[in-house]
């Protein structure tokens, strides 16, 4: 409504001032805009999310925006298509879903929580979860089954809080109410909680992972800690702490959300582009991985609004699946094998041709004799490998045909280079106690001869201990330092990613809560050399003082190396800030440089007496804007906050929290930006992204969750279309 056909129906200038709500619902859209304004009792509603969501499409849909500083909003750029839209926002009760259309103005009148306890059902999980009460210090190491039912690996409360971060956190959304609240099919077959906790973590497919988690932790401590934090809270325990709502920058997010696959299958990761350039594949399908729970790879189409799938073969047709492995029985899907994978994708990308990699489970572990002792493969020469868990496949789009590729080595992460080959280099992923190494796939030659064995390669991880600049005969994992010798460590990359800037590559170890290995996390800086099978050398890097846990990795095109850290932090590392010797005898802890570091800590709780300096929040992963997809600045990391719920880009020192409000339980791994149309604007690129927890029923809508494709943007403001 515009302001002279106010005046002209006999509202005065005076009215207007006192009116500001009437005044501010004018606001400008399009034929393919919905906008309108969030009026309280107290006015003007800033910072909620308007969510509109539609299932006329090919696939459900959805788009969410924020309210700006009067209450305005424009969700824009929305299919043709009936929406129901609605309000959600900290410290008020959902409005009910309104039946709108694209050209239509929509205004809402929204009523406060009825109690602080309703008002706590929509923070996200982290202020939840800070409730646990973590073990004291003085209970490290542990006493184990007879003392404090902690095992005597488990020596550090850092440890603890890492274990629960880094193998418990990083599956699950542990602050979800599917997690905080116990289901009832439990509760009543036991006669209390601590036993009820004891049943629930054999239910599922993901038992003998979980079985690994537990008795890291202990199999008696984790039903007695996590018993304790779900009767806190059934007895009406709340979160300490409280968000706030959208501020600044924040307000300008555009989210749009797509079911995908199945409600029994997760998306461990999905990619859009190339990283090196983001201009592959503008407008193409997005791609998931789907790892323990499926062959089938989820596809979206963004423009026809279509999911489809494509399924994963592999070598071995006996090869058995997640649907053969022991489960127990869930309160949600009984006895039900609702997993039927074989391939474990992990992880994916694409290259710069638009063919998507993968790596896959191919075969069983055993390995094929070229890559054992008496083979003339080079890495096989200098480090022979027996055993791997899964390898790698390529898929071609624009054929339909699958590579298979039978490498020696297990693979995880996955990442190109910048060199002359289009190396694709691959991390291991778990520990490497007898020794870590990393693997490659030259792509020049593949693609040039087809054979997957002679383009492959693998070398161990020595330090150069000795100091002499290059690499010697060295000492094992388990032997003591020799200053005449080169070491190798027994940890493995489980983030990868290739220096933009020179030759390196760098990797990431997981500390001791994923990887079981009594030896810090360090983030890890690999020369190749001109024969990486016996040339490369590495260089470790403990994070500092007060911190711990490094998971992810990347690197802007500064050359700055960036990782989250379980301690509640992101990290930064730059080499170049370095003062002291990198390498020599005094090096092989990985504590010299410590003035390459800069710690950022993550916004949110911590657990009640730890240090207020971490958090309790936690970052899966991590994904470096090289080249402002989203909008908020070249080499901004962006963090993502599974405990947040959240993506959280640090710009200028500073979290920018995009807090995904719909649904409850936003559970991200990685990251991936594109730009499809330079032209366009903000509306012609944005980041994309996946549900990535492995029980998406845990979350809002239950059992019929399922898991999505999530793109964000960044508008100029937030009522821009």
């Amino acid at each position: 409504m515009k302001l002279n056909r106010l005046i002209a129906t006999g509202v005065s200038a005076l009215a207007l001032l006192h009116a500001g709500a009437v005044f501010a619902a004018n606001i400008d859209i399009s034929a393919h805009d919905i906008g309108g304004q969030v009026t309280g009792e107290k006015g003007p509603e800033a910072g909620v999310w308007i969510i509109a969501e539609t299932k006329d499409l090919p696939t459900k849909y959805a788009k969410i925006v924020v309210t700006d500083d009067q209450g305005r909003f424009v969700i824009p750029e929305l299919p043709d298509a009936n929406y129901k839209v609605w309000v959600r926002g900290y410290g008020l009760t959902d409005s009910a879903p309104v039946e709108s259309k694209p050209g239509k103005q929509v205004d809402f009148k929204v009523k406060p929580t009825a109690s602080r306890a309703a008002d706590a059902q929509l923070y996200p999980g982290m202020y939840w979860y800070s409730l646990i009460d973590i073990p004291a210090p003085s209970e490290f190491p542990g006493t184990g089954a007879k003392g404090n039912k902690m095992p005597d690996t488990m020596k550090s409360q850092a440890q603890f809080v890492d274990t629960v971060k880094n193998m418990c956190q990083s599956c699950h959304a542990i602050g979800t109410r599917g997690i905080r609240e116990i289901p009832k099919m439990f509760t009543d077959q036991v006669p209390n909680s601590e036993t009820a906790w004891a049943i629930r973590t054999q239910a599922g497919q993901a038992m003998e992972y979980m079985a690994t988690a537990i008795n890291s932790i202990g199999p008696d401590k984790v039903p007695e800690v996590f018993s304790k934090w779900t009767d806190k809270i059934a007895a009406g325990a709340l979160p300490f702490d409280k968000p706030e709502r959208p501020k600044g920058v924040e307000r300008n997010v555009v989210f749009t959300l797509w079911d995908w696959a199945s409600p029994t299958h997760y998306q461990h990761d999905a990619v859009s582009t190339d990283k090196r350039n983001p201009h592959v594949n503008a407008n193409g399908l997005i791609y998931g991985s789907p790892e323990e729970s499926t062959d089938l790879i989820p596809t979206l189409d963004p423009i026809k609004n279509i999911a489809s799938t494509i399924k994963e073969p592999y070598l071995d047709p006996n090869m058995t699946g997640s649907a053969d492995a022991p489960h127990g029985t869930s309160a949600y899907w009984g006895d039900d094998a609702i997993w039927d994978g074989h391939t474990s994708i992990h992880n994916v990308m694409m290259d710069e041709q638009g063919k998507v990699w993968f790596t896959a489970k191919l075969r069983p572990p055993a390995n094929p004799d070229y890559c054992k002792q008496g083979s003339e493969l080079p890495s096989a020469k200098a480090d022979p490998q027996a055993t791997a868990v899964r390898e790698l496949s390529r898929f071609d789009p624009a054929t339909g045909k699958w590579d298979l590729i039978n490498t020696c080595f297990t693979t995880h992460h996955l990442y190109f280079g910048h060199d002359a080959n289009q190396t694709l280099w691959m991390s291991a992923g778990g520990p490497g106690t007898g020794g870590g190494y990393v693997g490659w796939l030259n792509t020049k030659q593949f693609r040039e001869t087809q054979d997957g064995v002679a383009s492959q390669g693998w070398t161990a991880l020595v330090i150069d201990t000795n100091g002499n600049g290059k690499r010697d005969a060295y000492v094992g994992a388990k032997d003591p330092v020799d200053p005449t010798k080169d070491k190798r460590i027994a940890a493995s990359f489980y983030g990868i990613m290739p220096s933009p800037v020179d030759d390196s590559i760098w990797g990431q170890a997981m500390d001791r809560g994923f990887s079981r290995i009594d030896q810090p996390g360090y983030i890890i800086r690999l020369t190749p050399g001109s024969d990486p099978a016996n040339t490369a050398l590495a260089e470790v890097y403990q994070p500092p003082e007060g911190t711990f846990g490094p998971r992810g990795i990347d690197i802007g095109l500064d050359g700055v190396v960036w990782t989250a850290l379980s301690s509640g932090h992101l990290g930064s590392f730059d080499r170049r800030l370095c003062k002291g010797p990198l390498n020599g005898p005094t090096t092989a802890d990985g504590k010299q440089c410590p003035e390459g570091w800069h710690v950022y800590r993550l916004p949110g709780p911590q657990f009640k007496g730890l240090d207020p300096k971490g958090s309790a929040n936690h970052s899966y992963y991590v994904w470096v804007d090289r080249y402002n997809v989203l909008g908020l600045g070249a080499n901004v990391p962006i963090a993502e906050a599974n405990g947040a719920e959240a993506l959280m880009a640090l710009v200028n020192g500073e979290f920018v929290t995009l807090r995904m409000p719909y649904p409850q339980g936003f559970f991200t791994k990685n990251v991936d930006g594109r730009i499809d149309d330079d032209a366009k604007g903000w509306k012609g690129r944005g980041i994309w992204t996946t549900s990535g927890t492995r029980a998406n029923f845990h979350g809002e809508g239950g059992k019929d969750a399922y898991p999505k494709v999530f793109k964000v943007q960044m508008r100029p403001d937030p009522l821009a279309h």
